[in-house]
C-alpha cells in the first residue's frame, strides 16, 4: 500500500504561538508519534503545509528590507519547505526504523490560472479587524476572515499541474524510504521559453498532495488537520461530525465549506478519489489511531 500523509501547517504552529523553532519541534514531537502505525507500511510519503511559516518569512523580509534584499514569494516557499522538512525529518528519524529523506519539490502551475486575479490562500499570522484594515490600506494586502480566529493575508493559489520531482520521489518510495515532499504545496514554477521559472504564489498543500498521491497511484490519502473530522453546519449550534461520505456527497458539501480552510481539502479529496478509487481520511493527529480503525475521522470513499 502507498499512503500519502498531508500535515497541516498548523500542526507545527498552534493558536497563540509565535512559531519559534522550539515551539514547532515540541508540536511535532507531540503529533508525529501518532503516525507510527502508518510508518510501518511499505510506501509512505509525508507532505506538509507552510501557511503560518511563509507569512512569517515574508514579514522578516519586509522588516529587514532596508538592510537585506527581500526574496520573492516563490523563494520564501522554498525556504520554508526546507525549514519545515528539516524539522519533520529530524523527528521522523526518531520514530521510524527506516531512512527518511526530504525532497525539495517544485510544482508546475499555469501563469494564466484565474487564481492570480483572486487571492484566496491564507498565510501568516492572524490579525484583529482593525489591524487587517490598516494592512489593507497601507500595504495593499487582501485580508480575509479565517476560521473564526481573526483576519489573515491571502495570496494567489493556482492549481497544481505537475510534480516536477515525481520520479525521484517514486524511486525513494520504491526503496522503502519515507519521502517528505511537496512541502507548502511545492515551489510554484511555470514553463517559460522551455525552462521552469519561479512564480509568486502559494499552492494549496492538499491539492498538491492529492496530485502527488494520484501520480504515485496511492491507495490512501490522510489529511491531518486541527479538527477530528469534517463538520456540517460548522460554527452553528447544529454542527455535527460527518463520519462517512461518498465522493458525490463530499462534492455536494463543498458550498458549506470555507474557501481558505476545509473546502480545498474536500476538493482535493474528491479529485484524488475520482482518479484512483482510493480512500481519504480527514482527521487530527490526536484522533488518527481511532480514525485508522474506523472509530473517528471522516472517511471519504468512491
Amino acid at each position: 500500500m502507498t499512503t500519502v500523509v498531508a500535515l497541516g501547517g498548523n500542526a507545527l504552529v498552534r493558536q497563540g504561538q509565535r512559531g519559534t523553532a522550539a515551539e514547532q519541534l515540541a508540536n511535532l514531537r507531540e503529533a508525529l508519534p501518532a503516525l507510527a502505525p502508518v510508518l510501518q507500511e511499505p510506501r509512505v510519503v509525508v507532505t506538509h503545509g507552510n501557511g503560518p511559516q511563509v507569512g512569517n518569512e515574508l514579514r522578516r523580509h519586509e522588516r529587514a528590507a532596508d538592510e537585506v534584499p527581500p526574496l520573492p514569494l516563490w523563494l520564501a516557499v522554498a525556504q520554508t519547505q526546507a525549514e519545515i522538512g528539516a524539522l519533520i525529518e529530524s523527528e521522523l528519524r526518531t520514530i521510524a526504523d527506516r531512512p527518511v529523506v526530504c525532497v525539495l519539490t517544485h510544482v508546475r502551475v499555469d501563469e494564466d490560472d484565474p487564481a492570480f486575479a483572486e487571492p484566496t490562500k491564507p498565510i501568516g499570522p492572524f490579525h484583529s479587524e482593525e489591524e487587517a484594515e490598516t494592512l489593507r490600506r497601507e500595504r495593499g494586502w487582501t485580508m480575509v476572515a479565517d476560521a473564526g480566529r481573526g483576519y489573515r493575508r491571502t495570496v494567489a493559489s493556482p492549481a497544481p499541474l505537475e510534480v516536477v520531482e515525481l520520479e525521484p520521489i517514486r524511486t525513494l518510495v520504491a526503496a522503502r524510504t519515507i519521502a517528505i515532499a511537496c512541502g507548502g504545496g511545492g515551489i510554484p514554477v511555470a514553463r517559460r521559453e522551455g525552462s521552469l521559472r519561479g512564480v509568486d504564489a502559494v499552492i494549496d498543500k492538499d491539492r498538491a498532495s492529492a496530485l502527488l498521491a494520484t501520480e504515485l497511484a496511492a491507495e490512501r490519502l490522510l489529511i491531518l488537520t486541527d479538527v477530528d473530522a469534517l463538520y456540517r453546519d460548522f460554527g452553528s449550534p447544529a454542527q455535527h461530525e460527518v463520519r462517512e461520505l461518498s465522493a458525490d456527497e463530499a462534492e455536494a458539501l463543498l458550498p458549506e465549506l470555507a474557501q481558505g480552510s476545509m473546502r480545498p481539502k474536500v476538493e482535493a479529496s474528491v479529485a484524488f478519489l475520482r482518479e484512483t478509487g482510493g480512500e481519504v481520511v480527514v482527521t487530527s493527529p490526536a484522533a488518527l489511531e481511532d480514525a485508522l480503525e474506523g472509530r473517528a475521522g471522516t472517511h471519504i470513499r468512491p
